[in-house]
């Protein structure tokens, strides 16, 4: 009835006070209602009003009492939005920073359209076509819309570089750029592979399939499957992905609608990793189909989960559009993990109080505080194995792993917030970008150490921005310093690379190498 309201306002036919024949069914006296509001707004009303911005806020209104899921995109989102679960978009291909107001190039990704032109690392983006693109004026989104465009379309480019007096032109032609979903993956050891994915999009399960394939030609056995800070996307790619770790037959999940149809689905007989270790990533970010993933496993008494208790979205929401380019995505279903139980926080307190919870989570995590994770006995499921799990909000992990207290510490929360690390890495690589062009990635990882004087460069380039002190223990030295090094990493080699770097000092990852060197000795 709310998807009918929404739609009753914005495409009603207009009424005159004294239309009230034209419905006739009692089941539309609501839509009849906002109808003549908005009729009353336009004809009667004492002031102009922007009766469009008033139906958004209506529809935005409506589905907030509904759930804390269930939302209104408007028809200028509506591209971006489904382009990141589409899995690309049509650009020139570049990383980009605005860094004192000109666009400054970090890469151009590997075979994409800028990089096929020949625009590198560290030059800057002063025209697209006729027009001035730098001053304070160009925002990252406003940068973005005019780069993009329609596929095959050309767009001039005058770049200027480093050393050079005059202006490059390069002549770019937009094409397809991927937005992957699988951050990295690569061998820890020679039997353990790693898998990062940040979203379940349109490409995910391929890009997920390459990795797989690429990890089993290197001798993997085991597996890592980094779920953290996965908000989730699409039900069907999500169980692909699970799919590839049960046996054929085992239930993967069940739904349940508004007429209690249940919609069940079972492992198939693919799956690549049945026998294998599989060890799951999760956190306070990991969420909807993230969960999915761990609680069929979970359920399935398949794999360890490690880390902190996921986010608790349990209701599954399906696009439906508005007719003039907006959508809402609306819940239509819960899911439930095998054993039957509900991963869904109870939002019966209101939107604000659910959010509210979560972001004290988040909170407490920071400062150490922790609670123990509550259990309530009518919520207990078996799974097959006798293993006590819990529904009503989240995955509780098996094994706890807590954060790292320094890396976590508001310090370092502002220093990966505002930028202020990728700014000083980007400014002395351009200085001394031909240092490093000659070095692989895996030289590059084994031999750079920030050297102490180079550390204390950016101490003082920091302190000379803010109050905030960094640094000031050895273990804050040496957080600083990988943090640093990830960010060279970064601009230098690409996201994954980067990653490693993190990954070498990731508590949940170390508790996996450690569980794992545990059954290699006994």
């Amino acid at each position: 009835m709310a998807v009918l309201l929404a739609l009753g306002i914005y495409i009603g036919t207009k009424l005159s006070s004294n239309s009230t024949g034209f419905y006739t069914n009692s089941q539309n006296s609501s839509k009849l209602k906002l109808n003549r509001l908005i009729d009353y707004l336009n004809y009667d009303y004492v002031d102009a009003v922007n009766t469009d911005s008033i139906v958004e806020g209506v529809i935005d209104n409506i589905l907030q009492n509904l759930d804390p899921h269930s939302t209104y995109i408007p028809k200028d989102d509506i591209t971006s939005v489904n382009e990141s679960m589409k899995g690309d978009f049509i650009g020139i291909g570049v990383q980009f920073y605005i860094y004192k107001d000109t666009i400054s190039v970090i890469r151009s990704i590997q075979g994409g359209p800028s990089f096929r032109s020949g625009i590198k690392a560290g030059d800057r983006i002063l025209m697209a076509d006729s027009d001035t693109i730098h001053g304070p004026s160009w925002s990252q989104d406003k940068v973005i819309k005019k780069l993009r465009g329609t596929k095959n379309s050309k767009v001039r480019l005058q770049i200027k570089r480093a050393n050079i007096d005059n202006l490059l032109a390069f002549d770019v032609i937009r094409s397809e750029v991927p937005i992957k979903s699988v951050d990295a993956f690569y061998m820890i050891s020679p039997t353990l592979g790693y898998v990062k994915i940040n979203r379940f999009a349109e490409n995910t399960y391929l890009e997920f399939e390459k990795g797989v394939n690429d990890l089993l030609s290197k001798g993997a056995v085991n597996l890592v499957l980094d779920l953290r800070d996965n908000p989730g996307g699409f039900l069907q790619i999500a169980e692909k992905i699970v799919d590839e770790f049960l046996e054929a037959g085992k239930l993967i999940l069940f739904t349940k609608n508004k007429s209690n149809q249940v919609s069940e689905s079972y492992a198939t007989e693919k799956g690549r990793f049945k026998n294998a270790e599989v060890y799951v990533l999760i956190n306070e970010n990991s969420a909807s189909a993230s969960e999915i993933i761990a609680g069929a496993l979970q359920d399935n008494d398949k794999g360890t989960i490690i880390g902190q208790r996921s986010f608790g979205k349990g209701l599954v929401q399906r696009e439906m559009g508005l007719g003039d380019g907006s959508a809402i995505r609306l819940t239509t279903a819960r899911y439930y993990t095998p054993t039957g139980r509900s991963i869904q926080r109870s939002y019966d307190s209101g939107t604000d109080a659910y959010y509210e919870s979560y972001y004290k989570r988040l909170e407490d995590r920071k400062l150490n505080q922790v609670q123990p994770e509550s259990r309530v006995d009518s919520l207990k499921f078996t799974t097959p194995k006798g293993k006590v799990v819990y529904g009503g909000g989240g995955i509780i992990p098996d094994i706890y792993s807590p954060y790292d207290s320094i890396f976590n510490s508001n310090q370092f929360e502002f220093l990966k917030g505002t930028g202020v690390l990728d700014f000083f890495v980007f400014e002395q690589l351009d200085t001394q970008r031909s240092l490093y062009t000659e070095l692989s990635e895996s030289q590059f990882l084994k031999e750079f150490e920030l050297s102490d004087s180079l550390y204390q460069k950016f101490i003082s380039y920091f302190k000379d921005l803010t109050d905030i002190t960094v640094g000031e223990t050895r273990a804050h030295k040496y957080a600083l310093k990988v943090l640093l090094k990830s960010a060279y990493t970064k601009q230098l080699f690409g996201d994954t690379a980067a990653m490693k770097v993190l990954l070498e000092i990731d508590p949940a990852l170390q508790k996996v190498i450690e569980i794992e060197a545990s059954k290699t000795v006994n």
